[in-house]
């Protein structure tokens, strides 16, 4: 077996955790602390074997810059705490850079399903309305303050019921591994 095909095997259980956590959240729209602890706990560990992804350092720092680029949009209600914990907990697992990619890939998975969804719901006017008014809001914080930007982001909503965001992560976090072991120097 190659080198790409056993570090491909060793993010089996990462992916393994987040596919739980994606069906879980489908079905109750919440993922449990217990999942989330796992994931971070595991790709910490994982860090410390012989057969590690990445050093110690590189997870913990994987940790929390996973855990700050969702916790500024959960700070103003555009993710849930789950999100925020289950990309800090993937964050141990893949690296600093990695797990910017897994966020990154996961607003770009979440923009095409957003579009998609409004769409075939017939809310697509909508949807581009309501943005320019969070962007609007958002490049006012100042003089609107913060309760306001996450009142007007929760009133209008512009999907009827958005898919779990642990879905687009779970493909976005399988796009970086597919790329990661195809380019090591990504980590």
């Amino acid at each position: 077996m190659s080198l790409q095909v056993n570090e491909l095997l060793a993010y089996l259980p990462l992916l393994a955790l987040i596919g739980v956590a994606a069906v879980t959240d489908v079905r109750s729209r919440r993922i449990p602390n217990w999942l989330t602890l796992t994931v971070a706990v595991t790709g910490l560990a994982q860090s410390v074997t012989p057969m590690a992804l990445i050093t110690p350092a590189r997870s913990v720092l994987g940790l929390v810059i996973g855990f700050t680029l969702p916790f500024l949009l959960y700070a103003v209600g555009g993710r849930g705490a789950g999100d925020v914990k289950l990309i800090a907990g993937i964050g141990a697992w893949v690296g600093p850079l990695a797990v910017w990619w897994v966020f990154a890939a996961a607003a770009v998975v979440s923009l095409i399903i957003a579009l998609g969804q409004s769409l075939w719901q017939g809310r697509l006017l909508a949807l581009l309305r309501n943005t320019g008014l969070m962007v609007l809001n958002v490049l006012n914080v100042r003089r609107l303050g913060a309760a306001h930007v996450m009142d007007t982001g929760k009133r209008y909503r512009s999907i009827d019921k958005p898919m779990p965001n642990a879905v687009n992560i779970l493909i976005a976090t399988v796009a970086v591994v597919l790329w990661v072991t195809t380019s090591p120097a990504i980590k």
